[in-house]
């Protein structure tokens, strides 16, 4: 199971590295590093803090060949128009739902405590778009006072996955159910500008 939403997911982050890329005005070459640095950068620091060897992205090695087919087709297309910008939402929050919940599954494989297994979650989902963020020169969304929940979309959902897990659901289920909900409760975030108070200062 955990191969399939991998693959979504991947597909899903480099599509939002494109978009993300493409509205920046960058050429092909910038278009296709954005899109491998959004489908693989959370990945890799997770792989990097389990010690997991290969990557994943490396022990898989079709996954960067679908990152680089969907940047050359996306290249090819016309200029994206302004408006085409809200579409970036939901492949955002496709990939935020598929890699959170595949990295907290891999993370408990590997014999991490919830807690931790969570975080490492939350990374998986959310680090790529860092990374692109960075790139891009833009602060990151993750960071931004005011932002639309995006982080505690995808922690909420890890723990929902480790409380299915107790239950006699079948584990594919329980994963789509994981990741509906990380996806549902982001779009959800983004339509009614659901936020968390700023911490006051000191």
């Amino acid at each position: 199971m955990i191969p399939l939403i991998e693959i979504m997911a991947v597909v899903s982050g480099a599509v939002f590295g494109v978009l993300t890329a493409r509205r920046k005005g960058f050429d092909f070459v910038g278009v296709a590093s954005v899109a491998f640095m959004t489908a693989f950068g959370g990945g890799t620091l997770r792989d990097l803090l389990l010690d997991r060897h290969p990557l994943f992205w490396i022990e898989n090695s079709r996954y960067p060949v679908m990152v680089f087919v969907v940047a050359a087709i996306a290249a090819a297309i016309p200029g994206i128009s302004a408006s085409f910008e809200r579409f970036l939402h939901l492949p955002d929050a496709l990939g935020l739902g598929l890699f959170s919940i595949v990295g907290t599954e891999l993370a408990l494989e590997q014999n991490v405590g919830p807690f931790v297994a969570v975080l490492l979650g939350v990374i998986t989902g959310s680090f790529g778009g860092v990374i692109a963020d960075i790139v891009c020169n833009d602060v990151p969304g993750l960071f931004r006072p005011a932002t639309p929940l995006y982080a505690t979309c995808a922690f909420v959902g890890g723990w929902l996955l480790i409380l299915l897990k107790l239950t006699p659901l079948d584990p594919s289920i329980s994963f789509f159910v994981a990741a509906s909900v990380v996806v549902v409760f982001r779009l959800l975030a983004l339509r009614f500008n659901i936020v968390l108070s700023k911490v006051p200062p000191p």
